[in-house]
């Protein structure tokens, strides 16, 4: 399955989702393709889509994808880099109309340059191409490099073991 996000943000993110869904209706995916289509207008036609997902649903999704596609939120990609996962990045753009501003590029250019742990997708029509060869891309990569929510974790349970 892949999973395609575009987050919470209210502009649309019709570039994503038209490419992903023409795509799959060119028969260039052959995978079960979920979409969280949130303000999006585009008409979506070969996916499974819902506008949103509930937080475990979503959890579900990102688990049981192999390929997650999605927008530049540095929530989301923390999310998935935190399950392990590397993600296919298209940053919302502001001369795209899908955002206010380019932080997400600016943000993700950063992480891609910094961490080298996300497929950095700047031109849409690059999006195939990452899908095909998403296993040789993500070859060696790790999907760490943010926190240390795990090593947190071990040491908050040796202070609470400590308490009784």
């Amino acid at each position: 399955m892949i999973y395609v996000t575009v987050g919470t943000h209210e502009q649309q993110f019709d570039r994503l989702i038209e490419c992903v869904d023409t795509l799959k209706g060119k028969g260039i995916i052959d995978d079960e393709v979920v979409i969280q289509n949130g303000f999006s207008k585009y008409p979506i036609q070969n996916c499974r889509h819902k506008d949103f997902f509930d937080h475990e649903q979503m959890l579900e999704n990102y688990k049981n994808a192999g390929i997650i596609i999605m927008h530049g939120g540095p929530s989301s990609i923390m999310r998935a880099l935190q399950l392990g996962r590397i993600p296919i990045v298209v940053p919302r753009q502001k001369k795209f109309h899908e955002h206010v501003n380019d932080h997400q590029l600016e943000f993700c250019r950063a992480v891609a340059q910094r961490y080298h742990n996300i497929i950095l997708i700047e031109d849409i029509g690059s999006l195939e191409e990452a899908i095909r060869d998403h296993d040789k891309l993500t070859a060696g990569m790790k999907a760490d490099g943010f926190g240390n929510n795990a090593e947190f974790v071990r040491g908050l349970e040796k202070i609470i073991d400590g308490l009784w």
